[in-house]
């Protein structure tokens, strides 16, 4: 019994120690185009963001992560770069990415074949299904992990499965169509024609009045909200921020950070 007892304080112990020495998470981070940073997930794990996107192409039944086809390397599979480190962190940091509060999506942007790299994508899911949030048409299981399809988007396969370890990636119309935040839980949207370009480190009033409009729209449907393509700078981001807006797009990850940890933005 003692040793037993033991045991388990050891092993709580070891949990604690790795939480602890995790860096503190940024909901609201994601990084754009993950996979082009020196280190793939790793950097934005250091970071703290919640959220990283992978754009995937299907290439001799293995789905290699790469924005181009002509870019793509047979050693840098999905499972590599995301799938197994993300895992192994999981397994090592008390059966989460960060911690329990704390929802990780990984954003996976299929570029073609959405039929056949969805069928490897599946496989690839279910070696560790207690990993990933599991959605059904009327709920959804949280787990450390929320896939999101993105790109071209098997959503009528998807749809058709009554248990799935993935919902799919939304946009703009989707707030018209209102169809089960359990299968569009995020909405992303291009930020042009939506909106016109920043001007002066500036929105105009009638931009600002519906962006918020749409993020309001989003939350109340239940579904988190992303905009992309819009300049990389501190000053959309405040307004990303300020509008409550979910997921911040970056590929400056150190900036957007320093930007979300400041002391006047910590708890907006």
């Amino acid at each position: 019994m003692r040793s037993t007892v033991g045991a388990l304080l050891l092993t709580l112990a070891v949990q604690a120690g790795a939480l602890a020495g995790s860096p503190t998470p940024l909901p609201r981070a994601h990084a754009h185009n993950d996979y082009e940073h020196p280190r793939p997930l790793l950097d934005a794990l250091d970071q703290g963001f919640a959220s990283v996107e992978a754009d995937v192409h299907l290439v001799d039944g293995r789905l290699l992560v790469a924005h181009d086809r002509s870019k793509v390397q047979p050693e840098r599979t999905l499972e590599a770069l995301y799938l197994d480190p993300l895992a192994e962190r999981v397994r090592t940091n008390g059966g989460f990415v960060y911690d329990r509060a704390t929802e990780f999506t990984l954003l996976v942007d299929i570029k073609a074949d959405a039929a056949g790299s969805y069928a490897v994508l599946k496989q690839l899911l279910a070696r560790h299904p207690a990993l990933y949030t599991r959605f059904t048409d009327t709920n959804r299981t949280q787990g450390p992990i929320t896939v999101i399809l993105s790109g071209d988007r098997p959503r009528e396969i998807v749809k058709s499965e009554p248990s799935r370890l993935c919902a799919i990636d939304g946009t703009l119309a989707d707030l018209d169509a209102q169809p089960s935040p359990f299968l569009v839980p995020l909405i992303s949207e291009s930020w042009r024609p939506t909106f016109v370009w920043f001007r002066d480190e500036q929105i105009p009033e009638a931009d600002r009045l519906k962006l918020r409009n749409l993020v309001t729209r989003a939350h109340q449907q239940g579904r988190r909200i992303r905009f992309w393509g819009v300049q990389d700078q501190p000053f959309v981001w405040r307004e990303l921020r300020d509008a409550g807006v979910d997921l911040i797009n970056t590929d400056r990850l150190a900036d957007l950070k320093q930007f979300l940890t400041a002391p006047t933005n910590r708890h907006r």
